[in-house]
């Protein structure tokens, strides 16, 4: 256990970032922390630049990009910048001038080269670099910013390159460095900003985490590339502490037992930095007042709110999922979902229920940080079912020495030194991993090839725009691969591909998966099923907490049948460790 999160203790600088991976209450701490401070005298500004924010809802009013007071909390203000809307408004600006001098292909190739997530970290990260220049800011005691920017988005923002003028001529293809292309006028400003993050008593980066495994290792991630950076001030917010009410509830119990595993084997560089906590609450974080109870630790609200529990039909279980899939031969079946919604598990399990069935199924991994073999704890996988690994260091490692092989060839010394910096970027390992993938996926011709983790609808269309991958390829080993060929056409087939979305019964999981869901139906790739793994209100648990929570997962249960209108599979929270085929067999059954 640790001490309890103390806003007059942990925040002392005027600017304080909040970060963490997706759903883990980053916003609600936030929130929770600025109307602490306003209600203390401070004047405090509240920034949100994340595109899924949900900063309106929590305070219950309109809030935009024009600054405004927040109603009865005294000296606190809002503002809600929008880095979608900004990288649209971007790319226009680099992508208009073309468009009546360039060929469409090339145009649409300049447009999804700019549609990926560097280019909204990128404008985030201009749009809070350009409040900080503000006159009207300059009155206020702290300004907090509701998501930081990444160490991917401050290294891109230091490398020396990419500022040179060299990417306003560069033609190679696929680039994650394209978002600065037109932003060199703004190095001075995005300069003394990166320093005033790593000034120790101007700035305070407040990693949020929750007390399992997934959140731990990327916030153990996050501080060790920002400590790279030169930003030291760093502060743990571990979040959703639980404690039983009812001490003989199996479920209750199960779920304080994994989150107390998890914090006992926290990395040892975490325990290096002040670390606060929070209770796991029942109820939904909307409104002042609940913000005031959270920050006063209270686990139960004052006031009962309302869930849609009532409204929520039977759902299937995952053998439905695996039945209907069985009804064919062969084909790709694809997990895909955020880091800790538990797409490996699911993966797994659809991969054993086929096998069972008599089906021939490889299941692979593209993912760097999934454990499928801890997953299935060595067991005999029997005769039908096969599994292997895409490495994608060992990807990345072929892609960037052929292609730089090829480029020594052909490039002067500074068209030489961007590409090196390119072939650093995450889109780099995207392409990289993609022909491995292609190659797989190629033996779903005579069995089933089941997927944890494939491409997201940006790499795929960004690699087919304008044929750029098959140029790339050409360029680097003068072949493509039929393999690679096939492969956009065999995922747009519904025929021959299904996409399995996995998520969790809660706001950010939902909206982050229904974000992707849009991803893929731009790159022409609809999903079949959803999945909505671990709910305590599909659940045996009779403890009240959990109980409360779980009629709050319902309005999002619902959400998903309502607005998606997909075939929908609801896994219960499962008291029983998930691993081996027993283990895995569990969730299939839904018990």
């Amino acid at each position: 256990m640790y001490p309890a999160f103390e806003v007059n203790q942990v925040i002392r600088t005027p600017y304080i970032f909040f970060t963490g991976k997706g759903g883990v209450g980053k916003t609600s701490i936030a929130a929770a922390t600025a109307v602490a401070l306003g209600e203390m005298g401070k004047q405090v500004l509240i920034v949100s630049t994340d595109p899924a924010s949900n900063l309106q809802d929590v305070f219950e009013m309109d809030i935009d990009a024009v600054i405004r007071k927040v109603p009865f909390v005294p000296n606190l203000s809002a503002v809600n910048l929008d880095p979608v809307a900004a990288a649209a408004t971007y790319r226009e600006k680099i992508v208009g001038p073309y468009r009546e001098k360039l060929p469409q292909a090339v145009v649409a190739q300049m447009e999804e080269q700019l549609s990926g997530a560097c280019t909204v970290e990128i404008a985030a990260f201009d749009e809070f670099a350009t409040l900080l220049t503000k006159s009207d800011v300059s009155e206020y005691d702290h300004i907090i910013f509701d998501t930081a920017p990444t160490g991917h988005t401050l290294r891109l923002l230091q490398l020396p390159t990419a500022w040179s003028g060299f990417i306003e001529e560069s033609t190679h293809g696929a680039s994650c460095l394209g978002p600065l292309s037109g932003l060199g006028e703004k190095k001075s400003l995005y300069s003394k900003t990166v320093d005033a993050l790593g000034n120790p008593e101007v700035t305070t980066m407040v990693l949020v985490t929750r007390p399992d495994p997934s959140s731990l290792t990327e916030s153990t991630r996050a501080s060790k590339e920002l400590l790279e950076l030169g930003i030291t001030n760093q502060v743990l917010v571990m979040n959703g502490v639980f404690e039983p009410v009812n001490e003989h509830d199996l479920v209750a119990q199960a779920f304080h037992n994994k989150q107390r595993d998890a914090m006992g084997s926290i990395d040892e560089h975490l325990t290096e930095i002040p670390i606060y906590q929070f209770p796991y609450i029942s109820y939904v974080l909307t409104g002042v007042e609940s913000l005031r109870n959270f920050m006063k630790l209270e686990r139960f609200d004052n006031k009962r709110r309302g869930s849609d529990a009532e409204k929520v039909r039977d759902f299937s279980s995952l053998h439905v999922l695996v039945d209907r899939l069985g009804e064919k031969t062969n084909g790709v079946v694809m997990t895909m979902g955020k880091g800790g919604v538990g797409k490996t598990t699911i993966a797994a399990t659809i991969a054993i229920g086929l096998a069972s069935k008599g089906k021939k199924v490889h299941l692979t991994t593209t993912d760097p940080a999934a454990h499928l073999t801890h997953v299935l704890r060595g067991d005999k996988l029997g005769e039908f079912l096969t599994m292997s690994r895409i490495d994608p260091e060992e990807e990345v490692a072929k892609y960037r020495t052929e292609v730089l092989a090829k480029g020594e060839e052909s490039l002067d010394e500074e068209a030489l030194a961007y590409l090196e910096e390119d072939l650093m970027s995450p889109c780099t390992e995207e392409i990289a991993v993609f022909r491995a993938f292609a190659q797989v996926v190629e033996r779903s011709d005579h069995e089933f090839v089941v997927i944890d983790t494939a491409p997201t609808g940006h790499t795929l269309l960004l690699l087919d725009a304008s044929q750029s991958y098959f140029s790339e390829i050409e360029r680097s080993t003068g072949d493509i691969p039929s393999s690679v060929k096939k492969l956009l056409p065999r995922l747009r087939n519904r025929e021959e591909t299904d996409v399995v979305i996995v998520t969790l019964p809660e706001a950010t999981p939902v909206l982050e998966a229904a974000r992707l869901e849009e991803d893929l139906v731009r790159a022409g790739i609809d999903s079949s099923w959803w999945v909505i793994n671990q709910s305590f209100f599909a659940s045996s648990t009779q403890d009240p907490l959990l109980q409360a929570r779980g009629e709050g997962e319902t309005n999002w249960i619902k959400y998903v049948v309502s607005e998606k209108e997909k075939n929908v599979a609801l896994i219960p929270w499962i008291t029983e460790d998930v691993i081996g085929v027993e283990g895995l067999g569990r969730i299939l059954n839904g018990r």
